[in-house]
């Protein structure tokens, strides 16, 4: 069970959504989700080679009450930053999630 006492942030879980106008044009924008309490367990900037050279990737790691539906497709909001989840854990049995995610790079 995760305690009250760490979950001492607050992220935004949105999706991605189409809307379709009367003239057929398509625009997406991100929905809220949810707004939970969580816990930062880990935050990383790993540096690594690409083909245009060297970049940091930010990743971090989110505890979360349990909460269905919750795909890899959605994004987290933390602090001002934006992560897409790359990985969901579930703790325990639906007791909790952890949410592994890296920094959306602009």
């Amino acid at each position: 069970m995760i305690k009250a006492g760490k979950l001492d942030r607050q992220i935004t879980i949105t999706r991605e959504t189409e809307t379709v106008a009367a003239s057929g044009a398509v625009s997406k924008a991100w929905a809220l989700v949810a707004t939970v309490r969580a816990e930062l367990v880990q935050r990383s900037a790993d540096e690594y080679l690409t083909g245009f050279g060297e970049t940091d990737a930010g990743g971090a790691v989110f505890r979360i009450r349990y909460l269905a539906g919750i795909t890899t497709a959605d994004r987290v909001t933390c602090g001002g930053e934006t992560y897409d989840i790359d990985e969901i854990a579930e703790l325990g049995r639906k007791r909790g999630l952890e949410l592994r995610c890296s920094e959306v790079v602009a």
